[in-house]
């Protein structure tokens, strides 16, 4: 594989940070631009920082980086980089007017924002789950006029902890399921110095987020038509999201019914034997194992199983028959890594694996 040279927009920000430690060592991806807003254009990358979120230390190779304009300089980051990620706090117009901007500069955009995840011709992608959706991208460009410019996204961080679990059961028909998301607060780019508010504190509302966790997932299922993708229409999902004083790592409580009832045995091996297109190709960002089972009855616990394959598997446990449902358990993602940039990391392996990035 090729090198090539990455952009990061929204540098500065939590998500951009941490893809910035996620690209220091890639293998295929060498980032040569940083771009965030007006405000820290022109600034070395260190002096643009308000504070860096993570608990790894800078890279030194970024400090001393000039930081560029993502608006009024796209036109020089599109000429010298080969696509970029992007990951931006703005309203969701000005999100979508940048990001058709750069696609329609020929370059390439992999996000981690919400704007263009309804966009009929723009692929929502959990790799091991969808990776044929990246097809409709020959579409896009058509409509854009471009060549190699498009767009594709990452689906929610909070689809990861239970999506990916309820995916390999489809098979035994999928009636309906209902969730509950205790979401960790660096979903909302805070730590708990900047959110005071959250400690010894549960937050019952996160704007937008139930509407995401309920209708993302039918978009992920859905099928390409005509140059765009039809979401499916079942299951139906119901989903509560909540904010939790956890630092990382997204927890679901997830209930599910079925059309034809599996034995418990059977969900398990189902999980055990999942693999997608990641683990085949053998990206550099993918977990071995997807899914990872717990038998211990406190497990998954985000703080001693996020960071499992380095944060990119998801974790299931608790699985049992239920009452009201046919069954329940309990899932477990990182949430800034395979639900957010990591996540973007290796939907953009899987595209230059493919010849979308060439």
């Amino acid at each position: 594989m090729k090198k090539f040279n990455v952009g990061v927009i929204g540098a500065t920000g939590m998500v951009g940070q941490r893809f910035l430690l996620l690209l220091e060592n890639h293998p295929w991806f060498n980032v040569t631009v940083l771009a965030a807003s007006a405000s820290s254009a022109g600034k070395k990358y260190r002096d643009a920082l308000r504070r860096w979120h993570m608990s790894a230390p800078m890279p030194e190779k970024y400090a001393d980086m000039t930081v560029l304009d993502a608006s009024a300089d796209r036109e020089k980051i599109a000429a010298s980089v080969d696509f970029c990620f992007c990951a931006v706090n703005m309203k969701k117009e000005e999100i979508k007017e940048l990001e058709y901007a750069y696609a329609k500069l020929e370059c390439p955009i992999v996000s981690n924002n919400s704007a263009h995840r309804f966009t009929p011709d723009v692929p929502m992608v959990i790799p091991e789950i969808n990776a044929d959706h990246i097809q409709v991208i020959e579409a896009q460009r058509k409509r854009l006029g471009t060549k190699r410019g498009f767009i594709a996204v990452k689906s929610n961080c909070s689809l990861q902890s239970y999506v990916p679990l309820l995916h390999p059961l489809k098979k035994f028909g999928i009636k309906n399921a209902a969730v509950t998301t205790y979401q960790a607060i660096s979903g909302a780019g805070k730590t708990f110095e900047t959110m005071p508010e959250i400690i010894d504190n549960i937050i019952p509302y996160i704007g937008g987020e139930e509407e995401k966790s309920e209708k993302e997932p039918l978009k992920i299922w859905g099928k390409i038509e005509g140059g765009e993708i039809v979401p499916a229409t079942s299951p139906a999902i119901t989903a509560q999201c909540l904010r939790v004083p956890v630092s990382d790592g997204h927890t679901a409580a997830v209930f599910v019914n079925f059309e034809n009832k599996p034995a418990k045995e059977q969900i398990l091996e189902a999980w055990a034997n999942f693999k997608g297109e990641p683990q085949e190709l053998e990206l550099p960002s993918a977990p071995k194992q997807f899914i990872h089972y717990f038998e211990e009855n406190d497990r998954p616990q985000a703080k001693l199983d996020r960071m499992t394959e380095n944060g990119m598997a998801v974790c299931a446990g608790r699985l049992r028959e239920d009452n009201v449902f046919d069954y329940k358990f309990v899932g477990l993602s990182h949430n800034t890594l395979r639900g957010a940039a990591g996540g973007a990391v290796l939907l953009a392996e899987l595209l230059a694996a493919k010849g979308y990035l060439d």
